[in-house]
Order: C-alpha cells, then sequence, then structure tokens
C-alpha cells in the first residue's frame, strides 16, 4: 500500500513539475554548452532500476460464478530495465521499454494463505511522448501507450494449474529528464498500466478477473546519442 502511494505522489510531483516549469521557462531558452538538448533525430537510451507493483485482491470463483471468498495475492517485482526513445521532433520522441520482471501469486483469505503460481512477465510498451522544454537542462515530459503482457517461465505450486493468456493493454506516462553533461542525464520516470485478464485455475474449475494494472515508477541514468 505504501508502495502504492508513493507511486502516486510521485506522479503528482512529476505533473507538478512540468507544469511549473512549463510556466516559469521561457518559449526559447539559451543552450548551455555543456549539454546536448533533446531535438528531431536524437537517440536517447535509458538505464533504469525499477519497481513494477501489480494491484491485487482480486475475487476467485467457481465456474458457475460462486465467490470462493478468496483473492489473490500479488508480489510486486524491482528489476533493471532499459528505454529506447528516437525524437521525431523537438518535442515529440516514440519510446520503447524493455524489461522482464517475476511474480508470486497466493489466493487468501481469512483462513488460508496458499501459494499457487509463479511466473515471468515480459511486457513490452511503446508509447508516444510529449518532451516540454527540450532545450533545457530539466525537461518533464507525458506520454501515451499500448503493451502486452506475455506470461512465461510459469510454475504452477500446491496443486493448483494456473492458466493466464496474453492480452494487450494500455499505459499513461509521466517523467523528468535532467541533464548532467553533454551526453547523460537523470530519469525519473512513472508509468501506469492498463491490463485485465482472465486466469482459469484447475482447467476452469475456477476463474479470476485479473486486473493487474501495474504502477511502474523507475529511476535512472541515460546517454544522448
Amino acid at each position: 500500500m505504501l508502495q502504492r502511494q508513493f507511486a502516486a505522489a510521485a506522479l503528482a510531483a512529476t505533473l507538478a513539475a512540468a507544469g511549473a516549469a512549463r510556466a516559469d521557462t521561457p518559449s526559447t531558452p539559451s543552450t548551455p554548452a555543456d549539454f546536448t538538448p533533446k531535438h528531431a533525430g536524437l537517440f536517447l537510451v535509458n538505464v533504469r532500476v525499477t519497481d513494477v507493483i501489480p494491484q491485487d485482491g482480486q475475487a476467485i470463483y467457481e465456474a458457475n460464478g460462486t465467490d470462493t471468498t478468496l483473492r489473490t495475492r500479488i508480489t510486486d517485482s524491482v528489476i533493471p530495465s532499459l528505454g529506447f526513445s528516437y525524437f521525431l521532433t523537438d518535442n515529440i520522441a516514440v519510446d520503447l521499454i524493455a524489461g522482464t520482471s517475476n511474480h508470486s501469486i497466493s489466493a487468501v483469505n481469512a483462513t488460508t494463505d496458499v501459494l499457487v503460481h509463479r511466473t515471468w512477465v515480459l511486457p513490452p510498451t511503446l508509447s508516444l511522448q510529449y518532451h516540454f522544454l527540450p532545450k533545457s537542462r530539466f525537461s518533464p515530459y507525458l506520454g501515451v501507450g499500448a503493451n502486452y503482457m506475455w506470461f512465461y517461465g510459469t510454475q504452477d505450486l500446491n496443486g493448483f494449474r494456473v492458466k493466464l493468456p496474453g492480452a494487450f493493454g494500455g499505459s499513461l506516462e509521466a517523467g523528468a529528464d535532467y541533464a548532467v553533461s553533454r551526453h547523460v542525464s537523470l530519469n525519473l520516470d512513472l508509468k501506469k498500466i492498463f491490463w485485465t485478464g482472465t486466469a482459469s485455475i484447475n482447467g476452469g474449475a475456477y476463474y479470476s478477473k485479473v486486473n493487474l494494472d501495474p504502477w511502474v515508477p523507475s529511476l535512472g541514468a541515460g546517454w544522448r546519442f
């Protein structure tokens, strides 16, 4: 819960910083000689530490729709990730993130806490970003995109068989870059990914509507080419 509150607070802070910077900075700032401003044709690679924080608490039902009173619990996963951005204009970039996370899924209620499944998730996300203040050292951005959740390397546990098919979802993004030298910048990024699927349990004897909808905060450094 504290991680989700932190993610929400970070998003609000990033949006506020973007608005304040846009309002207070001249539209045509001078370009310092000690860093490379964002511009059309720029290629930016970010290396980050990322926390994938899925939503849990989804109900588990019998095949006929009866609520079992069990709910899902899904662990977070801290991973390394890469981001690749290419600037179509000074302000507009396409961005692809790559990283894979590992999660454990349990079925829980007041009297039960049983581990049922582990899985790796590969969720490549492609976004279209708008970068405010591309000529400034501090440059916030917003983005919207799409992703695909691919589950692999799965492991069923304690007599349960869980099948969760991959599917497409959407994403929103807010972040900021701060240039510290000609080619190197610091990056703070926060994504909200929207994804819903249906988990089939024990060959359809049970099921759960899974709204993962993870918060994905990241912190790292970038290199400008």
